[in-house]
């Protein structure tokens, strides 16, 4: 079953594309591959509990259950051991990544307070986007009552497009809100 987002970027966007860069064939057009969600708790190295509540968080968010990320080093300055759970992160494919996303730029971005926009500017160089969300309550699945503490995430979007003004145009195509260039 096709979701939402992956039948408008079948219809409206691919074609769009292949207008606008001439791609000779299909294969060549930009397309989503995957969204990688990284939640840091930095306040794990005092309270353990912290880092299950960021992985209850993030899998209402994300409609999968995430890997805790364990600290490489010990950092003496932090009070940081090597393995302490310091974190959670997720790697969404095909339908959860479309389904995500559709929830994250037409309910979760509208929901942030002063939002102007999208960086335009945060790709890497070879396509792929990243993005930071200061609140994880602007999703309508965290429940603002079960909330211990507010937490921010980075949210990695990485394409297939081999520069980064052919992974805007994708992005954009699918409603991501960047100012007019």
């Amino acid at each position: 079953m096709k979701t939402r987002l992956e039948d408008h970027y079948q219809t409206a966007v691919r074609p769009a594309l292949v207008e606008k860069f001439g791609y000779k064939n299909q294969f060549q057009v930009p397309r989503l591959e995957k969204v990688v969600i990284n939640m840091g708790v930095g306040s794990a190295v005092r309270d353990s509990k912290k880092v299950e509540h960021a992985v209850r968080d993030m899998t209402a968010i994300s409609g999968q259950k995430p890997v805790v990320t364990r600290a490489k080093a010990a950092n003496a300055a932090f009070k940081l051991r090597a393995g302490m759970a310091i974190g959670c992160k997720v790697t969404l494919r095909g339908d959860r990544m479309y389904e995500f996303l559709d929830r994250l730029v037409n309910i979760a971005l509208p929901r942030v307070r002063d939002f102007r926009g999208l960086n335009a500017k945060s790709f890497d160089g070879k396509g792929n986007y990243a993005m930071g969300i200061k609140e994880q309550i602007v999703f309508p699945e965290i429940e603002y009552d079960q909330v211990d503490e507010i937490r921010g995430m980075d949210i990695i979007v990485v394409t297939s497009a081999e520069t980064d003004d052919e992974a805007r145009e994708l992005l954009r195509g699918i409603q991501f809100p960047f100012p007019a260039a």
